[in-house]
């Protein structure tokens, strides 16, 4: 790195990247962001005149520093209470998509070994090129070649074929929460898959379903019973948005729970339901978006 260049300057012009990177690769902002800065610490520290470039080392940095997480993090996910979602990233309906990478594809990165997903984030999703990610990982460029073709092959069904056009998302998302929130179910039953399956993430601090709910009509008799509780109608859309690549909003619920949801749509129907409601994953959504903190509805 040139010595006239500010290390300073050089960091917070690559600072949006590299959350981005160790938020795909972790599925949490706050750990992030902590990653990020650990990266600061580490950069500061070290002789910028023989960086030869900034953008590398530092995503080499945060690689690194995500993997020495993960080991932990994998702990914690098997001793999550339900079904465990990734912290919720979301951006309006007019705003352009940082990269194609959908809350589904993130989920189908869970399944992948921490080196695998590294490989296929730095490799397929930043357009790290080969040598650089054998460097990042330590590992010779032909088995790092392997590990992203792996990854590839793994997460290739998660992948629609037809990616939801924007303003079908938008309509489609609009009429699941009219009718969701006013116990419309035959309109409800009209707008899903015969194979949709429901995810709903509580951390086992708020009340929200265990295991996934899968099929039609198991999906259908979930609402019917929702749809009798008369709390439900006072449910409040706090906003549109696309979360992880995905159509859906961000709404305050009765009782004072907030929740997202996200749709994966795929040929017109809705195939994955995805409600989080942890509050401590919906944290950074209240501050930007408004609403009260979480706390458990009415049951």
């Amino acid at each position: 790195m040139p010595s006239s260049e500010d290390p300073t300057v050089i960091f917070e012009q690559e600072r949006a990247r590299l959350v981005r990177l160790a938020y795909r690769m972790l599925g949490s902002v706050g750990e992030a962001e902590d990653v990020v800065q650990d990266a600061w610490l580490r950069w500061r520290q070290v002789d910028h005149a023989g960086v030869a470039s900034a953008g590398a080392f530092l995503s080499r940095t945060v690689t690194r520093l995500c993997l020495d997480v993960m080991k932990s993090a994998r702990v914690r996910r098997e001793t999550y209470f339900g079904t465990w979602l990734p912290e919720p990233v979301a951006m309006a309906p007019d705003e352009a998509p940082g990269d194609d990478l959908t809350l589904t594809l993130m989920l189908a990165l869970e399944r992948l070994s921490p080196l695998e997903r590294a490989a296929f984030l730095l490799h397929d999703v930043f357009a790290v090129p080969l040598g650089e990610v054998a460097t990042t990982l330590q590992r010779e460029p032909p088995a790092v070649r392997q590990l992203a073709a792996r990854a590839r092959k793994h997460v290739q069904s998660a992948r629609p074929r037809f990616p939801v056009e924007r303003e079908e998302g938008a309509r489609i998302a609009k009429a699941f929460f009219e009718a969701s929130a006013t116990g419309d179910v035959a309109a409800l039953r009209g707008m899903l898959a015969d194979s949709v399956v429901v995810h709903s993430d509580g951390g086992g601090k708020v009340l929200a379903f265990p295991r996934p709910i899968i099929g039609i009509d198991k999906v259908t008799r979930m609402f019917e019973g929702i749809a009798r509780k008369a709390w439900i109608q006072d449910a409040e859309k706090l906003q549109d948005l696309w979360i992880d690549g995905l159509p859906g909003y961000f709404s305050l619920e009765p009782g004072g729970m907030l929740q997202t949801v996200a749709l994966d749509i795929q040929n017109g129907l809705i195939v994955g339901i995805y409600f989080t409601r942890n509050p401590d994953k919906l944290q950074r959504m209240a501050m930007q978006f408004g609403g009260a903190p979480g706390a458990p509805a009415p049951h």
